[in-house]
């Protein structure tokens, strides 16, 4: 994400990347021209709000997806404008499954929507939808929990009544207007109960704080095949009150692009500590043996060797003490974990007063944790008093943990979700003590019972050694004002300033916007800037991480 400002001899503005739409106040000053453009990485609430509705920035970038079977993809002739489009098909799991995208955008009690979107199925494609296939279109407005307070469908389309919207090979708008009771709030697909009206502007009633766009396709039991395809998507804001703009944004994080572990953030917990109450087999150290940052990435590393009475060593790090998360917010974390007998990775937190309350009382959230032995899934779980709710997510086409992949914890008040590479697999209540700060940590175990107790000797037979989990960054991000450089004008001089609260740095090039020829700036926020008379422009942005 990036903000930026062109400024040259006669002339100053702010642009940024990807906006939608800018307010410029312009006046002569100092002998040249200065133009000023507020503006901000959210769309203007008086157009279409969703992010990406036609599919053209590819991997369906901005859209949350569920169900494994969600693409982008830009056969030749077939999308309905532009050159992408979303195809999406059921799970054939024999049960009754959903699948499809959303997004939800921040909304206030008293807006006002429309909503449509355009719909096709290639008759060479499965040769439409079939048997107890679904799809439809919704608009929900949620709480601060996502919790439902209101749902909006268009015509539910099944096989039997395609062909009144043209049949296959036949692009149709669907319009969101039934306005229906539900019968569970909290669900991924709100299941309706009785249509209540039936309406084209959508209210946003009392306690709304999102509102989702969502497309559903619903296959039944019987696993009949088809799909579907989406385009230009629309959920247009027509009235009301806007809530103030804010963007999901990194406030803190670590790129491991230094020289060495970080050790004002990171400290390491050393030793075996009778197993650590996992049984686990390994010894952990702090030396660089076993943690150490190179490339870009931190590497903990797994070494099989003998020392303190113990066959192997590993490292564990943690930033209890020196650093502890918002309570709520996005954790995000991308990483690859190593495959083999006994591998025991994990990416995962703590709540912060352990030290006083003991666990499981403190709380824990483990957001990836895998057994290596079967590299094709990892789990998410939450310990305390209450118990230790847990689900898995499943690799599939031959991927596996060996790959990087980014892993997402979403924490909101009543609520914390899972995501691997954008799909959400699992939803928990974060009822206390998930409603408190936490601290992370990261480690290798080695043997240990969730990976199921294996001998010295089978890990030794079913490992490569040494195994690495290499970590590509971890960052929390919360929902702050936008990301924008602010201008204003000083004794024909420009200060720029930007929030203080987002983690970003100030680049700058001589040349033109093009990627590639930006350079990292020294200067520190606010920057005073002088037009100089000798270069033709100048341009800075701001860039985060």
């Amino acid at each position: 994400m990036t903000d930026s400002i062109q400024m040259t001899r006669k002339s100053m503005s702010l642009v940024g990347t990807g906006i939608s739409k800018a307010a410029f106040l312009t006046r002569a000053a100092a002998g040249f021209t200065f133009a000023m453009g507020l503006l901000c990485a959210i769309e203007a609430r008086a157009a279409n709000v969703l992010t990406n509705p036609g599919f053209e920035t590819t991997g369906l970038a901005g859209w949350t997806t569920f169900g494994p079977n969600n693409y982008s993809e830009n056969t030749a002739g077939i999308a309905h404008g532009g050159a992408n489009y979303y195809k999406v098909y059921g799970q054939f799991n024999s049960t009754s499954n959903y699948t499809g995208i959303y997004q939800d955008i921040p909304s206030a009690p008293g807006a006002i929507y429309s909503a449509d979107g355009w719909a096709y199925t290639l008759g060479s494609d499965g040769g439409g939808i079939h048997g107890q296939d679904a799809i439809w279109l919704e608009v929900s407005f949620r709480d601060s929990s996502y919790n439902a307070l209101a749902l909006y469908r268009s015509v539910v389309v099944t096989g039997n009544n395609l062909a009144g919207f043209g049949g296959t090979n036949t692009w149709f708008d669907l319009q969101i207007t039934n306005q229906c009771s539900f019968t569970n709030a909290s669900a991924q697909i709100l299941l309706p109960g009785t249509v209540t009206n039936t309406v084209t502007n959508l209210a946003a009633p009392a306690g709304t704080a999102y509102v989702r766009y969502q497309t559903v396709f619903a296959q039944g039991p019987d696993n009949a095949n088809g799909s579907m395809y989406f385009d230009d998507l629309t959920l247009n804001q027509t009235g009301g009150t806007s809530p103030p703009a804010t963007q999901w944004n990194i406030v803190w994080d670590d790129e491991f692009n230094g020289a060495a572990i970080d050790q004002s953030i990171w400290t390491f917990e050393t030793g075996n500590n009778g197993g650590w109450g996992n049984s686990e087999l390994e010894y952990y150290t702090s030396r660089t043996n076993n943690a150490y940052v190179s490339g870009g990435l931190l590497h903990i590393v797994a070494q099989q060797e003998s020392t303190n009475g113990f066959s192997f060593t590993s490292a564990r790090m943690k930033t209890q003490g020196l650093y502890a998360t918002p309570t709520y917010g996005r954790f995000e974390w991308r990483a690859k974990t190593p495959a083999g007998v006994g591998m025991w990775p994990a990416l995962w937190m703590m709540g912060t007063n352990i030290s006083s309350v003991g666990w499981p009382a403190c709380g824990e959230i483990d957001v990836v944790e895998n057994n290596g032995a079967d590299p094709t899934f990892v789990q998410g779980s939450l310990h305390s008093n209450a118990g230790g709710p847990t689900a898995k997510y499943v690799f599939t086409g031959g991927d596996s943990i060996t790959n990087f992949h980014t892993y997402l914890l979403d924490w909101e008040p009543n609520s914390i979700r899972w995501f691997v590479d954008g799909q959400l697999y699992e939803t928990q209540s974060s009822q206390a003590p998930f409603n408190a700060p936490f601290f992370f940590l990261m480690n290798l175990a080695v043997g240990g019972q969730y990976v199921g107790n294996p001998t010295i000797s089978q890990i030794n037979a079913g490992t490569v050694f040494p195994a690495e989990m290499q970590v590509d960054y971890v960052r929390v991000l919360e929902q702050t004002a936008p990301l924008q450089i602010a201008a204003t004008q000083t004794n024909g001089n420009v200060v720029l300033t930007w929030p203080a609260n987002i983690v970003c740095h100030l680049q700058t090039q001589t040349n033109s916007l093009v990627d590639g020829n930006w350079f990292d700036s020294s200067a520190t926020n606010p920057v005073v800037i002088s037009p100089d008379p000798n270069n033709s422009s100048v341009f800075f942005r701001l860039a985060s991480p």
